[in-house]
């Protein structure tokens, strides 16, 4: 017999019957197989492991940086326009231009240590041309015509 033949013949053949034991296995063990863990999309929510902090040979950084923001970053000058020259008069404010990035608890900080006066608020604004601007209320106690002169704003 030639090989297609032989393919045909046992394509014709009854199957034969499994054992009773083998039948009553396969009904038991699960018949769908395991299907695989997928973790919704292609990147994966992995399940967050425990992530230890590096152990360098050696320190990046050879000095901690210096603060770049210091008093005298901070209050650039003080604005002697006559708007603001008023405010001084009216509202015992100081008007300084500061940098940028100084905060409002910065810019109290730096006109206490330079100026030795007390400041009850501050106000800050950034003007059209970048800069911000900085009412400073002084406490009640000083006179801001006084301490405008001897800032010499006036």
């Amino acid at each position: 017999m030639t090989k297609k033949q032989n393919k045909i013949q046992l394509s014709l053949q009854k199957p034969k019957a499994l054992p009773i034991k083998d039948a009553i296995s396969g009904v038991l063990e699960d018949v769908h197989p395991k299907k695989r863990w997928f973790l919704g999309n292609i990147l994966g929510n992995w399940p967050k492991t425990l992530r230890l902090r590096g152990q360098p040979k050696y320190p990046r950084k050879s000095a901690p940086r210096r603060n770049k923001l210091d008093l005298y970053a901070i209050i650039k000058f003080p604005l002697t326009t006559e708007s603001a020259i008023k405010t001084t008069d009216d509202n015992s404010t100081l008007v300084f231009i500061v940098d940028v990035k100084a905060n409002k608890r910065q810019i109290k900080q730096a006109v206490k240590k330079l100026y030795d006066i007390d400041v009850a608020k501050v106000n800050t604004l950034i003007r059209p041309d970048e800069e911000k601007k900085a009412y400073v209320r002084l406490a009640p106690d000083y006179d801001a015509l006084d301490v405008a002169n001897k800032i010499g704003i006036i």
